[in-house]
């Protein structure tokens, strides 16, 4: 089941690291598809297409919101949801997640059984400007940022 260049350890560990979403040693597809080989199943049957959307212009307290609406919801009902609500972080709350149907798509999952399975947003880093005031005074202004995050997978 190891891969060329890896021992048969390190690809073991990998496996082991990517089932509880460490990254290092990261799991490449070809890893993926030879564990679904072993246990006999299609690689979409024991994957999760995970997105991130980093460093988005808005607050991670608004873009939650959205996250909340769309956690273990059918695929095709979140991008409904999110397409016709009016909020901004709809927007791009609606880019990660067909992002990782995109994903799923690829690794020729069942669309029609993927479900959320995780939807969160952290938060990133704050960008900091002034506002000039009266008398010489400045007054900061924080511009926050977001880090969304969004998995999907089959259901059982």
């Amino acid at each position: 089941m190891a891969r060329p260049g890896l021992s048969a350890d390190d690809a073991a560990r990998a496996i082991a690291n990517w089932r509880v979403g460490r990254n290092h040693p990261r799991a490449k597809a070809a890893d993926v598809r030879a564990l679904a080989e072993a246990l006999s199943c299609r690689p979409a049957d024991i994957a999760r297409f995970e997105t991130k959307a980093r460093f988005v212009r808005s607050s991670a307290r608004k873009a939650r919101l959205m996250a909340d609406l769309i956690r273990g919801r059918r695929v095709d009902d979140a991008v409904t949801l999110l397409e016709f609500n009016h909020r901004r972080a709809a927007t791009m709350v609606v880019k990660a997640l067909k992002t990782a149907i995109a994903d799923a798509e690829q690794s020729e999952a069942d669309i029609g059984r993927l479900v959320v399975a995780e939807s969160r947003v952290d938060g990133g880093p704050i960008i900091k400007r002034f506002r000039p005031k009266d008398r010489g005074r400045a007054h900061p202004i924080r511009k926050r940022t977001s880090h969304i995050v969004v998995g999907v997978e089959e259901a059982a």
